[in-house]
């Protein structure tokens, strides 16, 4: 069995610089919170996507278990518009109620989530047998698990907590559970 612990990053401190974002004071308090959750679940491998407040949610654990961050690309969020969206709630309504529609120069839910999805299997076949976290967001997280279970899908994303922590655990490819931590 490989365990997958998909982390949505902590609170940010809004920026439309959405590579290096950093986590809020309120964040990096609970990151603190994610480390001491997983610091007894055995992990082997911390990776993350290249977005800073997923790195610093999920970087204190990587340093409990004396390894680095491995950065992924793939797991980083999708991006929903080139321009920041007037109406941002109306913008990803319509992108989860379309899985092929797309905003100007965004992903449609059906691109985000292969990209998500074609990561997870490389990570599957990369680090078999092994407990890995994934530092990552909330909407590329949700379409993941949506791949491998439809109940995955917008209004579960919309009750995410920031952070939240779920574990994914595979026999090779196939999905055998799903547990919140």
């Amino acid at each position: 069995m490989t365990n997958l612990y998909f982390v949505r990053h902590a609170h940010s401190t809004y920026s439309p610089d959405e590579l290096n974002r950093p986590l809020s004071e309120k964040g990096i308090t609970d990151a603190i919170t994610v480390t001491n959750l997983l610091k007894t679940k055995g992990i082997d491998i911390v990776v993350s996507s290249p977005y800073k407040r997923a790195i610093q949610t999920v970087e204190g654990l990587a340093r409990y278990i004396d390894k680095e961050v491995e950065m992924i690309d793939g797991f980083k969020e999708r991006t929903l518009t080139i321009a920041p969206a007037e109406d941002f709630t109306l913008a990803i309504k319509r992108v989860w109620e379309d899985s092929d529609f797309s905003w100007e120069g965004g992903e449609s839910n059906t691109v985000a989530q292969k990209r998500g999805v074609d990561t997870t299997y490389n990570l599957l076949d990369k680090y078999k047998g092994k407990n890995i976290v994934i530092g990552t967001h909330g909407n590329i997280m949700v379409l993941i698990m949506n791949f491998f279970d439809k109940q995955y899908d917008f209004s579960f994303w919309q009750k995410l907590a920031m952070p939240d922590i779920y574990r994914l655990t595979f026999e090779g490819e196939i999905l055998t559970n799903v547990e919140r931590i």
